[in-house]
């Protein structure tokens, strides 16, 4: 009986197993589901044809359509198949509804995006767009909706993991998009807050230091309204915003080369933005073709256009301007009345709008959002907006030329990507509102170009470095810079135009556009790199794209090593070995680790004891700053927080040492000789839900050891305040491009992680390795050979 009983609990035991592994088998396959179909016939609603969707061994959609609409489905449809995690997480951010699937730790994000108001400002910008235009972003979110209601599998791993189900697509949902990336890529209110900050600790000329680019005979008053905002108000905003301002900003590469210069006779155009990492990065290749229209390059899921790209006829590239499209403005509340505020002609009523925030297992947030005619109140983010106000009361209000129902940029882009040649991409960029970019383009008949496009505004008084009084008038913007009078540039002498975030302007041009313009060394190393060459190739051109030598070391590191002094033991080892270095910060190398780790540390030295508490929002590598102190304002090396008085030559030897055994520690070894630049240096990639669950976390990052740093062309940008990881690769060029105008089919283009954003596809990362050796691939099959080589393609069929 013991025997027979025994023999049934095994039994029992044996079943029970089987049926873990038959469920755990069955939930594999059903997350497993989630990745896209390959070919065979789909009939959707909202296709007028029909379309056709190959793809190649790189998972790049090659889309053929009998329409511009039916191509923009088939484009909706191919996001949504790869990408729709991505894409739900930029609509819901733009829209201030993360905390409806994501619970309160979201919610002070949504905060700030319902009182910027970004959704509110899409949805009015649909309204003044064509409607040929209007009709594509209706067709594309009519093709992911169709992937969304006819899938047959599951969902994205992100959706099941948090019980969510995504709503139907609105073309309000692509629009938003771009207003997030207005403010991306024009962060400049944060440093006017940052420098209000720190008017609390220093005096105008010192902050003016700081920022040694601001021309030094140019005057800076520090409004005595700025200098008493509350220190505990502007600490809060800084981080408040940082999810899309937080440095480092957006920046990028893109120059081209007249025929007169190149091997083929017609213009090369090379383009590389760069933005922060995440997995998957935003960029997603796909190429279109219809009867009238051939499209290939860079989209952004979620986004119907091409952001980058070549249609046949004319190539383009994009950087940003580093132009001041924000101030802070600050409004005094009427003292009689705290539901006004003071403006020139006399006490304004606050527009104001409730908001409810749905949070998910939680209670809903009610806000009250308040808007002045300068824009709307940041400042309540941190007070009681109903409180009766003291004397002399003041709010902040934000004005940008993002923040705007009236913009036209999706209607420019639209026709840039149907361009023909440079005059018809001049005309679609005149459309181009915000944020203002440099677009380089380039034309098969042989034109070069250049034009800072989009909206810059025209202040009556100041230039932004401060938050301005709001009550006077005298600050208000006048306007914007006629699209005629914009910086321009067409088919120069020279055969070349370059720009890296560089001063576009000189001192003679009549509107202020930025005291913010990035150093000019990825600039001056690309003229250098491309002076008094003819005859260049693609070849040539990606060289070029892909240089690691810092222009910010070889001027910088010489001015260092002569102030330092003498030296013995390990840090004369050091100096030998950085005196003999050229600058390549290339990973197997230990000299870029030592000078970068050096330079973090000196920044330390030489400003935190002035700035205290502003410090951490101000401290990055500030090559020019260092070098403004090291040849010029030598004040700044002695410590206030000590009585005795340090030169440079002993914080330089200080920093030196620091650095070393800060290196020592995080390499694990003395031995200077093992610590490679690769092994700190490494390009993260980090899913933006799962990076903060380990497990998950360890299956969706991607990481790769990295040549360059924050100043090579071949950008590897880190964030030196953070003292974790203060040296990973965490911004920079996720696309790279090369067009070839005598033969766009040859144009070259890699992505950094892969065209999928789920983690179980073979294709979310299989880019990252040719992406870090700097590989490139073409995307020049024909439909023929996509036949031979693509298997059967997905056919989108009429109901």
């Amino acid at each position: 009986m013991a025997v027979s009983r025994g023999r049934s609990i095994n039994k029992f035991i044996v079943l029970s197993l089987a049926l873990l592994i038959v469920l755990a088998a069955a939930t594999v396959a059903w997350v497993y589901s989630s990745l896209p179909r390959g070919g065979g016939e789909v009939r959707v609603n909202g296709l007028v044809a029909s379309a056709t969707i190959y793809r190649d061994i790189n998972a790049v959609p090659y889309i053929y359509a009998d329409s511009e609409q039916d191509a923009a489905f088939a484009l909706g449809f191919t996001h949504a198949q790869d990408r729709l995690w991505q894409m739900e997480l930029q609509r819901r951010l733009g829209a201030g509804r993360l905390s409806e699937i994501m619970g309160t730790r979201t919610a002070a994000i949504d905060r700030q995006m319902r009182t910027l108001g970004f959704y509110r400002h899409a949805v009015d910008t649909l309204k003044g767009l064509s409607p040929e235009v209007l009709a594509t972003f209706k067709a594309y979110a009519d093709g992911i909706n169709a992937w969304i209601a006819g899938r047959r599998g599951a969902l994205p791993p992100e959706f099941l993991l948090l019980r969510h189900e995504p709503e139907p697509w609105q073309p309000a949902d692509s629009v938003v998009w771009g207003k997030l990336m207005g403010m991306r890529l024009s962060g400049n209110f944060r440093g006017e807050l940052l420098r209000a900050r720190l008017a609390a600790n220093l005096p105008p000329d010192r902050i003016r230091s700081l920022w040694p680019a601001y021309p030094a005979d140019a005057p800076i008053t520090v409004d005595t309204q700025a200098s008493a905002l509350p220190t505990k108000l502007l600490d809060q905003l800084l981080a408040s915003y940082s999810i899309l301002t937080d440095p480092p900003h957006g920046a990028s590469n893109a120059w081209a080369i007249a025929g007169h210069r190149t091997k083929s006779g017609k213009p090369i155009l090379a383009n590389d933005p760069h933005l922060r990492f995440d997995a998957p990065i935003l960029w997603y290749l796909a190429r279109i073709k219809t009867p009238g229209l051939e499209l290939t390059g860079a989209t952004v899921p979620g986004v119907p256009q091409f952001l980058l790209g070549h249609n046949g006829h004319l190539a383009w590239g994009f950087t940003t301007t580093q132009s001041d499209l924000q101030d802070v403005f600050i409004e005094k509340i009427d003292p009689e009345n705290p539901d006004r505020y003071l403006a020139p002609d006399g006490p304004k009523d606050f527009v104001s709008r409730n908001e409810t925030i749905k949070v998910r297992d939680a209670e809903d947030i009610e806000l009250v959002v308040r808007e002045t005619r300068h824009g709307p109140v940041i400042s309540d983010l941190f007070g009681n907006p109903s409180a009766i106000p003291a004397e002399g009361a003041t709010v902040l209000a934000l004005s940008t030329t993002f923040l705007t129902g009236d913009d036209l940029t999706p209607q420019s882009l639209f026709r840039l990507n149907r361009a023909k040649n440079a005059a018809e991409a001049r005309t679609a960029l005149s459309e181009f509102h915000t944020p203002q970019l440099n677009v380089v383009y380039a034309d098969g008949d042989g034109e070069i170009g250049y034009v800072a496009a989009g909206r810059l505004p025209i202040r009556g008084r100041g230039d932004g470095f401060i938050p301005s009084p709001g009550w006077s008038g005298e600050y208000d913007w006048r306007g914007f810079v006629a699209y005629e009078e914009l910086p321009a540039l067409a088919n120069p002498k020279t055969g070349k135009i370059v720009t890296a975030n560089n001063r576009v302007v000189d001192t003679n041009y009549p509107y202020f556009v930025s005291h913010d313009w990035a150093p000019g060394y990825r600039a001056r190393r690309i003229e250098a790199m491309l002076q008094n060459k003819n005859g260049i190739d693609l070849d040539q051109t990606a060289t070029v794209q892909l240089d690691v030598v810092s222009a910010m070391a070889q001027r910088l590191l010489p001015v260092m090593l002569k102030s330092l002094g003498d030296s013995k033991g390990r840090v004369k080892e050091v100096i030998t070995l950085l005196s003999k270095w050229d600058g390549n910060m290339i990973l197997s190398r230990p000299e870029p680790a030592l000078f970068t780790a050096w330079l973090r540390t000196l920044n330390r030295k030489i400003y935190k004891d002035e700035l205290g508490g502003a410090f951490a929002q101000y401290w990055g590598f500030r090559p020019t700053f260092v070098l403004h102190v090291l040849e010029t304002e030598m004040s700044w090396c002695n410590n206030t927080a000590t009585s005795k008085t340090e030169t440079c030559g002993t914080l330089l030897a200080q920093s030196l040492e620091e650095a070393l055994g800060d290196l020592e520690k995080r390499f694990g070894t003395s031995v200077i000789a093992d610590w490679q630049w690769g092994k700190l240096h490494e390009a993260r990639f980090e899913h933006q839900v799962f990076r903060g669950i380990q497990i998950l976390n360890r299956l969706s990052g991607l990481n790769i050891p990295s040549d360059g740093g924050s100043f090579t062309v071949n950008r590897g940008t880190m964030r030196p305040g953070n003292d974790t990881d203060p040296f990973h690769h965490v911004h920079g060029a996720g696309f790279r491009a090369l067009y070839d105008l005598s033969d766009l089919s040859r144009s070259r283009f890699i992505i950094a992680t892969g065209q999928s954003g789920n983690f179980l596809s073979p294709h979310y990362r299989d880019f990252l390795t040719r992406w870090g050796n700097g590989e490139y691939i073409t995307l020049d099959k024909t439909r023929s050979m996509l036949e031979a080589d693509a298997g059967d393609p997905l056919e989108l069929v009429p109901q």
